[in-house]
């Protein structure tokens, strides 16, 4: 694994605007980050990425399956108690997923160690799906990296799959919070894939969804949504004027409320429960668990509800090293062993695997300045190649 400085394609700004990736610049800071890229062997990808993102998906479910038959797991996980019924429901229905992002600290040699799971509402997904491969595709044919570069990257196609293996219920309906870039250019890329596969989809924003006289969500040409792709987190869903109505509503919803367990941050400490001493794990605790000591004196504190960053912090030695503000912290929290992540020329870099349909396709790279992946962290493309 190594980060190489390469040259930046002359017109990628002008292709950037044009397929619609508005976000590539964010409060005038550069976002998407073609200056350099990682490369990989493909025995790296396949053993040390792909192989582990499958076998821990499929402990995930495990811990789903305790959890929903476990009612202090529940309340441990802060769900709110008249959704239990309908979670654990989602679950035993076997409702479908489609996506999400496993976050790695990678160095290219020792095991990848998951740090959190991005189940539910995962971005990034446009330039790790897409953008990407039409940078590698365009810097190979301009001979600004090697022809014979290759991708861990099927994400785009293993999402068109997906939408047709799910037997919804057209027109589907997909859903972002109004004012974020980044969330309507995710969303608006899943409805192309969508599309792709046969679906009639309508976008909505989450503002404009109401309730009909018969308790089912709506659009605001009061049409009935018989399916929700919603970019928008389960715990807000559970608190919004139509969360009550989401259990009888008769919606289906992409992602499932089963999913809820998995994106919440006390899967870890779960995971390391049930799998102690696996290679791709670290140790984790609540943080009111008593055993919570026993990840040393070094270690990462984090909200069981964060995103982006927010309200994490890194501590050694009893001090604050570093942290990140927000509004989480008051559902609880866990602590983690640290596992700093691989600082390539000044650039700590996190690797988040995608799923899609559970299976591992495609890889997206981040980088900061800081130790603490946020919301303005880079994005930087990456090759195969022995």
């Amino acid at each position: 694994m190594h980060r190489i400085r390469i040259e930046e394609r002359p017109n990628w700004q002008q292709l950037a605007k044009e397929v619609g990736f508005h976000f590539h610049t964010i409060d005038g800071e550069r976002y998407w980050d073609e200056s350099a890229c990682y490369r990989f062997t493909l025995d790296q990808i396949e053993n040390h990425i792909e192989d582990p993102t499958a076998e821990l998906e499929h402990m995930c479910f495990q811990v789903v399956d305790r959890v929903v038959q476990d009612e202090a797991l529940l309340q441990k996980l802060a769900i709110p108690h008249s959704y239990w019924d309908y979670v654990r429901q989602s679950w035993q229905n076997r409702e479908k997923n489609l996506y999400g992002r496993m976050d790695f600290s990678y160095d290219g040699q020792s095991p990848a160690k998951l740090l959190e799971y991005n189940a539910d509402t995962p971005t990034s997904l446009y330039e790790s799906a897409a953008f990407q491969w039409v940078w590698m595709e365009q810097a190979m044919e301009q001979g600004l990296i090697p022809p014979d570069c290759d991708q861990f990257n099927s994400i785009h196609e293993a999402l068109i799959g997906a939408f047709a293996n799910m037997n919804l219920q057209s027109p589907l309906h997909v859903a972002s919070s109004q004012g974020s870039l980044e969330d309507e250019g995710t969303v608006l890329y899943l409805e192309e894939c969508a599309t792709q596969a046969g679906l009639q989809t309508h976008f909505i924003h989450m503002e404009e969804i109401g309730i009909d006289e018969k308790g089912r969500l709506t659009d605001l040409q009061d049409n009935v949504i018989h399916t929700l792709f919603k970019l928008y987190p389960w715990e807000w869903m559970m608190q919004e004027e139509f969360g009550k109505a989401m259990p009888t509503s008769g919606t289906t919803f992409i992602e499932p409320a089963w999913k809820s367990i998995l994106s919440n941050k006390g899967l870890l400490p779960l995971l390391w429960e049930m799998f102690e001493g696996h290679p791709n794990l670290l140790p984790a605790y609540f943080a009111n668990d008593p055993k919570a000591h026993m990840v040393g004196d070094t270690f990462v504190r984090k909200p069981l509800l964060s995103r982006e960053g927010a309200n994490v912090s890194i501590h050694r030695a009893g001090e604050s090293l570093e942290n990140v503000e927000g509004p989480y912290g008051a559902e609880g929290m866990i602590v983690q062993a640290l596992h700093p992540l691989p600082v390539f020329e000044g650039n700590h870099t996190v690797i988040g695997s995608w799923l899609v349909a559970s299976q591992p396709c495609g890889i997206g790279i981040r980088e900061d300045n800081s130790a603490i992946t946020k919301d303005s962290s880079r994005f930087v493309p990456h090759v195969i190649r022995d």
